[in-house]
């Protein structure tokens, strides 16, 4: 199997079904869904059986999307987040190519949105921001992550101390052992669901304060100094 999609939920039954509605359009068939649930109390595990997905234990993200690609048996893992949506058929297909071709071993591509002018502004500055730094420190949002399986194992998955910001701390310490790079064949859509719930400010200090973490060399291990929930975006 070429590519193992691996989504962390909890109590995602609004968001998922457009998720993997759009992976099952995909002109791509060479893949496996693995969704690890940290526990939820929704319909989100009924909705993920009637997709034929893998369900497996999860936990925060970090720990849902280790906790998956210890069950996957692609050469390629996808790492989603559960309110993300493929809208272009071609997606897989278009990403899986450039990923080979440009012989890339971790990647992510632009994000996309539908929702207000903030919104918009926002996804296009953090499109900007992570072009413009994939050469020097590695940045990702975790709604949409490509790796070689080989990789994700040297580097022993994400770091599950990490609460918020776990998604860069990945990436940047897998380009050190491969090719990191912005894809550009397409975008994937995710949802503003997060800006709307806790604010723009909010996020835009949350992602500061990651930042300065990286400057100062401190991870946010405890992952109470930037503040994080999982869950809280209905």
């Amino acid at each position: 199997m070429i590519l193992s999609i691996i989504i962390p939920t909890k109590n995602e039954e609004e968001y998922l079904p457009q998720l993997l509605r759009s992976i099952k359009k995909q002109t791509f068939e060479d893949y496996e869904i693995i969704v690890a649930d940290n526990e939820s109390k929704d319909k989100t595990q009924k909705i993920a059986k009637k997709y034929n997905c893998l369900i497996v234990k999860g936990g925060l993200p970090g720990i849902g999307r280790n906790l998956g690609a210890k069950k996957a048996s692609g050469e390629m893992l996808l790492f989603l987040d559960a309110d993300t949506e493929l809208e272009d058929p071609t997606f897989l297909e278009l990403l899986i190519a450039e990923f080979k071709e440009k012989e890339i071993e971790i990647a992510v591509p632009k994000a996309n949105v539908d929702g207000k002018f903030l919104d918009k502004f926002y996804c296009n500055f953090w499109n900007k921001f992570v072009a413009v730094f994939q050469y020097s420190s590695p940045f990702a949002g975790g709604w949409c992550i490509f790796i070689k399986r080989d990789i994700h194992n040297k580097i022993k998955g994400f770091n599950e101390k990490i609460v918020l910001g776990e998604d860069s701390d990945y990436v940047k310490r897998a380009a050190r052992v491969g090719k990191f790079r912005v894809l550009k064949s397409t975008k994937i859509k995710t949802s503003p669901r997060r800006l709307h719930k806790e604010g723009y400010l909010k996020i835009i200090f949350q992602s500061m304060g990651v930042i300065l973490c990286w400057i100062i060399k401190k991870k946010d291990d405890e992952g109470n100094r930037v503040g994080y929930s999982f869950d809280i975006y209905k």
